[in-house]
C-alpha cells in the first residue's frame, strides 16, 4: 500500500470517528489542526514492516518486531494532542519504536529527543527519519526511565509504553506547566492513559484519560 489520498482520507476519517466515540472520556471534540496536518503529512507506511504495508493506514497497531508495536493512528494523534504542543516546544519521547510518533511530533514542534532501549530499533528509527529528511529528531539508545537530563527541562514528555508507575525522573525533567502523557499499568491488565501536569509549586496534577493497551516499558523499574 502506498500513501495516496484515499488511504490517508480513510485514516483521518477513522481517527475522527474514534474522537467522537471517546469524547465522553477524553473531553476532546477535535484534535488541533497542527496535529491533524502532521497525521496527514507523515507517510505511515514508511514506518511499517514491508509485509504489513497493506495495513499501514488502518486505525490499528502493528508489530514492528522485537515484541514492539507501532501504535494505532488515533492513539498517536491523541497523545500528541494531549501535550498541547506549540511550534517552539522541545519534547522528550520515551520509546522511539519505529520512529513514527517522533516523526509526527517533529512536524508540530521545534525539537524532539527520543530514547529507545532496544538498540536495533534506535538505529533503524534514526536511519528512517534521516532518509525522510526529518532533521529535528535526535534518537539515542537508553533506558527511558531516567529520561534525558542533558536537554531538560522539557515542554512536554510522551511515553509510548506502559509503566507500572509514573517514573519520577520524567516528572523532574518537566518544565513548570508542562505535561507528561503516559500509559500506566501492568501487561495484560488494566492500563490507563494518564495526563500529568507539573504545577507552579512543583507538584503534579494527574488526570485519567482513557483505557489503553500498550507494550510494557522495560528498564530500571523491572527490578521493583
Amino acid at each position: 500500500m502506498i500513501s495516496n489520498d484515499k488511504n490517508v482520507k480513510r485514516m483521518m476519517s477513522d481517527i475522527q470517528m474514534e474522537v467522537d466515540y471517546t469524547r465522553s472520556a477524553t473531553g476532546i471534540k477535535q484534535f488541533r489542526q497542527s496535529v491533524l496536518t502532521a497525521m496527514e503529512t507523515v507517510p505511515r507506511h514508511e514506518f511499517v514492516p514491508e509485509g504489513l504495508q497493506d495495513l499501514a493506514y488502518h486505525n490499528g497497531p502493528l508489530s514492528i518486531g522485537h515484541g514492539q508495536t507501532i501504535s494505532q493512528p488515533y492513539i498517536v494523534a491523541l497523545m500528541t494532542d494531549l501535550l498541547e504542543p506549540e511550534s517552539e516546544d522541545v519534547i522528550l519521547e520515551v520509546g522511539t519504536g519505529s520512529g513514527y510518533q517522533a516523526a509526527i511530533l517533529a512536524n508540530v514542534v521545534k525539537k524532539v529527543y527520543s530514547l529507545e532501549i532496544i538498540s536495533e530499533l534506535a538505529v533503524d528509527a534514526k536511519n528512517k527519519l534521516k532518509s525522510l529528511g526529518i532533521t529535528n529528531v535526535e534518537v539515542k539508545s537508553g533506558d527511558g526511565y531516567y529520561g534525558w537530563p542533558e536537554h531538560a527541562p522539557y515542554d512536554g514528555i510522551i511515553v509510548t509504553a506502559a509503566a507500572p508507575y509514573i517514573p519520577e525522573p520524567l516528572v523532574e525533567q518537566l518544565k513548570i506547566g508542562a505535561k507528561l502523557v503516559i500509559p500506566v499499568g501492568r501487561p495484560y491488565s488494566h492500563q490507563e492513559l494518564m495526563l500529568i501536569e507539573k504545577t507552579a509549586d512543583g507538584q503534579t496534577h494527574t488526570k485519567d484519560i482513557l483505557a489503553v493497551a500498550f507494550v510494557p516499558l522495560t528498564g530500571k523499574h523491572d527490578a521493583n
